[in-house]
C-alpha cells in the first residue's frame, strides 16, 4: 500500500487511523524532532514479547534474536547498506563508548569534531579532553565550511573524526559528507557519522555518500517511530578494531579459543556486541519497520512529505508577520538545507514552548531554538492551526 502526498495532507490524514493509541488526529503533535508517535502495531509487538516470555521462558531468546536481526535489516535497508555489519544497543552512548575504546588513542590522541554535536558525543569528548585527549571542535556556522575545516584539522595525531549528518539544534544537513569520507579514508582516519537526525528525515545512503568505510550511529526514537531502546552502529565489514569496552555477547560467534590468553572477539555484528538487554524494544521496532514497508513509507517519500510540511509551516509563519525581535525564521537558509524540522529563533524559546503546550500544541526547544517537528500523520490544517496558535501567543508576548 502506497500513499500520495495529497492523501497525507488532507483531512482526514490517510495514516492517522493507524495511530489511534497516540490520538494523532485529535492532538497537535509537533514533537516530530524529538519523538514521533508510534503506530499501533508497536503495541502489538510489545504484547508479542510478553507472550513469548510467558510461554517460552528462557527459550524466548531464539525469537528475540530473530527480532534483533529484523531490526538490523530494517536499518540496513534505510541506509542501503549491503556490505557492512550492524550492532544494536539500547542507546547510542553505549556504541560511542565501544567505538572510542577501540581507537588507537595512545599513538594518535586527537579527535576532530564540531561544536554542534548531540550531548552523547559532546559530553563524552569533553570528559576525555580532561584526561588529555586532544579534541578539536570546528564551528558549524557557516555550515558550508564545516567539512573543509575538519579536513584542515586532521593531522598524523588524529585517530577519528566524529560529525553529525544533520545537526540536532539547527536541523541543517551537513554538505560535502562524501568529500569528508574520502579525505578520512585517504588520511587513514576513522570516521564516525551520527545519522540519528537524518534517518527517515532525508535519504541517507552508504553508496551515495561514499561511507563504505565509515562507522554510522543512529536510532529509532525520532523519525523511525521505533521508540526507545533501538539504536545501532554500522561498521565496515573488514573492521579489525578490538574495542576495550566489550560485552560477553561478542563471544557468541567467536572462532578463536577462549583460553589463549588474549581476548577474542565475535564475527560480524558481534564484534561490537554488548550484553544482556530487554528485547521488548526490538519486538516493537520489528513491527514498525514492517508497517513502514507495508505502507510505502520510504525515506524518499517521507522526505517529500517533510519538505511539504516544513515549507507550509515556514510560509504560514512568515505570512503572520510577527515582529522579529519576538521570534524569527532565518530566511537565508534554503529549504533543501533543512532536514525534518523547522527552527524558529527567539530568546524566549522556553516561554513559547510552555505557552504552546498550555494550548495543546506540543513542540520542542533547545536554548534559543523553538523546534517544530511535523510528521506524516498530521494534516495541513493541523499544521496551519498550530502556527495560528503560535501567532496568537506572540500577540500577547510580554513587552510586545
Amino acid at each position: 500500500m502506497k500513499y500520495t502526498l495529497q492523501q497525507l495532507s488532507q483531512q482526514p490524514n490517510a495514516l492517522a487511523d493507524y495511530y489511534r493509541e497516540f490520538n494523532v488526529a485529535g492532538r497537535l503533535l509537533l514533537t516530530g524532532h524529538s519523538h514521533q508517535a508510534w503506530p499501533d502495531v508497536a503495541f502489538d509487538g510489545m504484547k508479542q514479547a510478553w507472550h513469548d516470555a510467558a510461554t517460552l521462558v528462557d527459550d524466548k531468546w531464539g525469537p528475540a534474536f530473530e527480532k534483533a536481526e529484523a531490526v538490523r535489516k530494517g536499518y540496513a535497508s534505510i541506509i542501503e547498506d549491503t556490505d557492512g555489519h550492524i550492532t544494536l544497543a539500547p542507546n547510542t552512548h553505549d556504541l560511542v563508548l565501544r567505538f572510542l575504546s577501540a581507537l588507537p588513542l595512545k599513538n594518535k590522541p586527537k579527535i576532530v569534531t564540531t561544536d554542534g554535536e548531540f550531548h552523547t558525543v559532546r559530553r563524552q569528548l569533553a570528559r576525555l579532553e580532561e584526561e588529555g585527549i586532544g579534541v578539536v571542535r570546528v564551528a558549524t556556522n557557516p555550515i558550508q565550511q564545516v567539512v573543509e575545516k575538519i579536513i584542515d584539522a586532521i593531522d598524523d595525531k588524529t585517530s577519528a573524526v566524529i560529525v553529525s549528518a544533520v545537526f540536532y539544534e539547527t536541523g541543517l544537513i551537513l554538505p560535502e559528507l562524501a568529500a569528508l569520507a574520502e579525505a578520512c579514508n585517504r588520511k587513514g582516519v576513522y570516521l564516525l557519522v551520527d545519522a540519528y537526525h537524518a534517518l527517515n528525515a532525508i535519504p541517507f545512503t552508504i553508496k551515495r555518500l561514499k561511507l563504505q568505510q565509515a562507522f554510522i550511529i543512529g536510532g529509532g526514537y525520532k523519525y523511525c517511530q521505533l521508540g526507545e531502546g533501538n539504536c545501532f552502529m554500522r561498521f565496515p565489514a573488514d573492521c579489525k578494531l578490538r574495542p576495550v569496552i566489550t560485552g560477553w555477547f561478542s563471544e557468541f560467534s567467536m572462532l578463536a579459543d577462549k583460553n589463549t590468553g588474549t581476548t577474542a572477539y565475535g564475527q560480524g555484528h558481534d564484534l561490537f556486541a554488548g550484553s544482556t538487554y530487554d528485547p521488548i524494544s526490538h519486538y516493537r521496532a520489528a513491527a514498525v519497520f514492517q508497517f513502514f514497508r507495508k505502507h510505502g513509507l520510504s525515506p524518499e517519500f517521507l522526505r517529500e512529505v517533510s519538505q511539504h510540511q516544513t515549507a507550509l509551516l515556514a510560509k504560514t509563519f512568515l505570512d503572520a508577520d510577527i515582529p522579529e525581535h519576538i521570534i524569527s525564521l532565518d530566511t537565508s537558509i534554503k529549504h533543501e538545507q533543512r532536514a525534518g524540522f523547522l527552527v524558529l529563533k527567539t530568546d524566549h524559546a522556553a516561554w513559547f514552548y510552555k505557552q504552546l503546550h498550555k494550548e495543546g500544541v506540543l513542540t520542542d526547544y533547545r536554548g534559543n531554538s523553538l523546534r517544530l517537528g511535523p510528521a506524516p500523520y498530521l494534516t495541513d490544517n493541523q499544521l496551519k492551526y498550530s502556527m495560528g496558535v503560535l501567532t496568537d501567543i506572540a500577540d500577547y508576548f510580554p513587552g510586545s
